[in-house]
């Protein structure tokens, strides 16, 4: 019998090259590459995996979610579009990104390693550059290789040709993914402007929806080159307005507040210049740069908007804008530091949907309403009222995972460790994966004594975003506590070089320099981030450590009683009683011990220098 060229004996047979993901977003828009890679791994998925991870997997490969049934989903998720109020956050993406890691993690843990080339990674969209990124830092390299090629640069045209058939075959599929991509680029090249414009604003919609709000810029600018303010004004605002919103969201404030300009320079709607001066003021009031913003011109704005919305004929309509207003302008006037007068307007609009909106209409605004109410009232000190509004909004939205971190801070706030951490634990579980969980339970569990237990939600909500400069610092911190000075050094100069005048991280370095004889630097430390939070308890109290050690007593009881004005404290009160006993001054040293030990009766180090 004869044998084949690769039986027994021969040669193996070369492995097949890898697969090659095109990730031009001009194809397929955000996702282009990561949906070709999910395209090849969900159909063999175990059903368990796609429905954990099924928010992410619907976001990044729209035109497979037959194969993902929808487990987790939020109120907003069935409402129309214009009901559809809350803007996604632009780390939206990096929750999606790190299920999606996980996702693949996962499965190839069961399924065997792959290895994977992209290419025209110069064209990808940045959800794309993001994905990537992410799975080259979550997933072990024996499980999966990424390789990526240049093909195309940023600025290189389209191949025309190409392109085109691309997009012809696309079209007649009718994909989702060719939508966000190929079609719209492909009419931008023909001759008829509206179908073009009306195959962006699809587009546009769609990943504002979704929070690919880098997408909507791209989308939307093109868009707007086409669009026609006169002959269609409501899709020239729609389209405006949907990438002025992109803009913001991504911290492009400036360029954000040129387009609402070009609203009112085009448009003589009152409803235009009613959500233009809202949105400009919101701009004013939020800006990512504290010290630019100006609470008193995003009141003018703000008050603009509420006197047009005032006028509007319809009372549902005006229920629901003037409302909307209103909530803005309560926002202004938390930041003029009035937080009883913004607790009237959020009233003012509850009461506005309560009785002109039909029942059921606009939920998420009436529950962003109650959410906000119940800031206020924690603000005012009135927590019990506070949990009320929350436990109802969770209520009648069970999927919306921010709601429960609200809840479960303010839990922690009245003592109630246990529901407070069951809350953090929900928020884990119903959205895709993001850091704020692990970080709120790593406080409860540092301040029960299991410090190993928190670094361990500390380790895995910087692993999910390595920037995120409140974990840098309590881990910095908590790492410095353990005695872990080389990794808490890493930490703090890592969120310093992100947020240099982060008086926590400031704190943290302050204390590994302490720790490591540096008391000059120290110094230096804690008093720049005195400088900058001079109520910071923790940096009095290492400061007064640090004067202590340095041979100034005086000094060090100044500063632990600095410490001391945020309430009695032990362990403030043990280290005070010290430093006010090397100052010679042991009245007032015992008298310091005989409150710590009312605090502390089972601490021996206490009682016994009381005993001395």
């Amino acid at each position: 019998m004869s044998r084949g060229p690769y039986a027994q004996g021969n040669p193996s047979p070369p492995a097949p090259p890898p697969p090659v993901v095109d990730a031009d977003r001009r194809l397929r828009g955000p996702y282009t590459a990561g949906g070709a890679i999910l395209s090849a791994l969900l159909p063999a998925a175990r059903p368990e995996l796609v429905a954990r991870y099924d928010i992410e997997l619907r976001a990044a490969a729209p035109d497979l979610r037959d194969l993902i049934p929808a487990r987790r989903r939020s109120v907003a998720a069935s409402l129309p579009g214009p009901e559809r109020i809350l803007v996604h956050a632009p780390r939206r993406t990096l929750r999606l990104a790190n299920g999606l890691a996980e996702f693949v993690r996962e499965h190839l843990s069961e399924t065997g390693p792959r290895t994977l080339v992209v290419e025209n990674i110069g064209l990808a969209d940045p959800t794309d550059l993001e994905l990537l990124a992410v799975l080259r830092r979550r997933v072990p390299g024996d499980l999966l290789t990424v390789e990526t090629r240049e093909r195309g640069a940023p600025e290189e045209p389209l191949d025309a040709e190409r392109h085109d058939a691309l997009a012809d075959e696309l079209e007649r599929e009718g994909t989702v993914g060719a939508r966000l991509g190929a079609i719209p680029y492909h009419r931008e090249r023909g001759g008829d402007p509206s179908k073009a414009v009306e195959a962006f604003l699809f587009a546009v919609q769609w990943c504002l929806d979704e929070g690919f709000h880098d997408a909507v810029v791209d989308l939307g600018e093109r868009a707007l080159r086409l669009a026609d303010p006169d002959g269609d004004p409501a899709t020239w605002w729609r389209l405006l307005h949907s990438t002025a919103t992109a803009l913001a969201a991504l911290g492009r404030e400036e360029e954000s507040e040129a387009l609402f300009d070009l609203a009112r320079r085009e448009s003589v709607s009152p409803s235009v210049h009613a959500s233009a001066a809202y949105a400009t003021g919101m701009l004013k009031v939020r800006h990512r740069d504290r010290a630019r913003r100006d609470p008193d011109a995003a009141l003018a704005l703000v008050n603009q908007a509420i006197a047009i919305s005032s006028l509007l004929p319809d009372p549902r309509e005006r229920a629901f804008k003037l409302g909307f207003d209103l909530n803005g302008r309560a926002l202004v006037e938390v930041r003029r530091e009035r937080p009883a007068k913004a607790l009237e307007l959020v009233e003012e609009a509850v009461a506005l949907a309560d009785r002109d909106l039909r029942p059921g209409e606009h939920p998420i605004h009436r529950l962003v309403l109650l959410a906000n109410r119940a800031q206020l009232a924690v603000m005012l000190g009135r927590p019990e009222k506070a949990l009320e509004d929350l436990d109802a909004v969770i209520a009648a939205d069970p999927g919306y995972p921010d709601y429960y971190i609200d809840r479960g801070n303010l839990l922690h706030r009245l003592g109630r460790m246990d529901a407070a951490v069951a809350d953090y634990e929900t928020a884990m579980r119903v959205g895709p994966p993001f850091p704020e969980p692990y970080y709120n339970r790593a406080e409860i569990r540092f301040s029960t004594g299991d410090h190993r237990g928190a670094l361990t939600d500390l380790d895995h909500a910087l692993e999910l975003d390595p920037e995120f400069v409140d974990g840098l610092a309590n881990r910095a911190g908590l790492l410095a506590a353990l005695g872990d000075y080389a990794a808490a050094r890493t930490d703090a100069e890592a969120g310093l070089a992100i947020d240099p005048a982060n008086p926590y991280l400031l704190c943290a370095l302050g204390q590994v320099e302490t720790a490591e004889g540096r008391y000059g630097p120290a110094r230096t430390a804690f008093d720049r981030a005195l400088q900058l939070a001079p109520s910071l308890a923790a940096a009095w109290a290492n400061r007064g450590l640090l004067a202590f050690e340095t041979g100034d007593p005086e000094g060090a009881v100044a500063d632990f009683t600095r410490a001391l004005d945020a309430g009695d404290d032990p362990a403030l009160l043990f280290n005070r009683a010290m430093a006010l006993r090397a100052a010679g001054r042991d009245g007032e040293a015992a008298a310091d011990l005989t409150r710590a030990l009312e605090l502390a009766p089972d601490d021996e180090d206490i009682r016994r220098e009381l005993k001395s």
